[in-house]
């Protein structure tokens, strides 16, 4: 049995993969997705798994939104912190729920349950408005919640920064992330994509293909030849030179006079 994991937290992506390997070593993860934006690119690419560990609350909306899209037939797990009252949501052919943190013998009945259900294949019936209603979600909800901090990988520990004291995050074989300070850690995610769904577009731009900043570490920008711009950023990170292309020049413009 194939299964994909949808869920933006790293950590508790890894932790539900390890437990569905102890649970069902049967089960083979095909991928891990983090946001609304990278899984519709997944299932576009990709054919349907025989099963959907999905967590509700995504970086960028919510999940259900996913399955709107895509006429699925695969049973899902929604993995939530919710509690127990919303039950009653996920009472429809093809859906069960796990409430974090996951337990063993609910991951078990649950992988039970979808084994049987596949047995018994046909079109998901998802009434996203009636799933919000239950959990009493509102219409904001669909709006995306974008990271406040992230955990950066220095030294094989550990740290919290905060969205706010990012200067810029670039791609150099792994992704980094450097402070306002000019300290620079790891990034446990695999595509500057899968991060920039994760950051609020009002407060940073993907000035290339290997690099995201942050509105407020830009100290001057200076015109060069090709209508081609270079950004300065503020110190103690102002030898980092970035360049924006003639293309992105407008864009980038458009996104600094915000």
């Amino acid at each position: 049995m194939n299964a994909l994991i949808i869920e933006d937290e790293k950590l508790v992506a890894l932790e539900l993969t390890a437990s569905i390997a102890e649970v069902d070593p049967t089960i083979t993860i095909v991928g891990t997705v983090g946001s609304v934006k990278t899984a519709l690119r997944w299932f576009a690419e990709n054919a349907e798994p025989d099963l959907i560990f999905a967590d509700i609350q995504l970086a960028d909306g919510i999940s259900f939104t996913i399955f709107e899209k895509f006429q699925l037939t695969c049973p899902i797990i929604f993995t939530t912190a919710y509690n127990e009252y919303a039950i009653q949501a996920f009472k429809v052919n093809g859906i069960d729920y796990l409430l974090k943190p996951v337990d063993w013998d609910e991951l078990r009945k649950a992988i039970t349950k979808a084994r049987s259900l596949t047995k018994q294949p046909g079109k998901l019936d998802i009434d996203v408005q009636k799933l919000m209603a239950a959990l009493n979600m509102s219409p904001t909800a669909l709006k995306p919640t974008y990271k406040e901090h992230f955990l950066g990988n220095a030294r094989n520990s550990w740290v919290p920064v905060r969205i706010a004291d990012i200067a810029y995050i670039m791609r150099d074989e792994l992704n980094f992330m450097v402070t306002n300070t000019s300290e620079r850690y790891i990034l446990d995610y695999d595509t500057l994509d899968q991060i920039e769904s994760m950051l609020n577009p009002d407060q940073f731009y993907r000035a290339s293909r290997h690099c995201i900043i942050n509105i407020n570490s830009v100290q001057s920008v200076k015109g060069l030849a090709n209508l081609k711009l270079q950004l300065i950023l503020k110190a103690p990170n102002h030898q980092f030179a970035i360049d924006i292309s003639r293309d992105k020049a407008p864009s980038f413009k458009k996104w600094l006079e915000k």
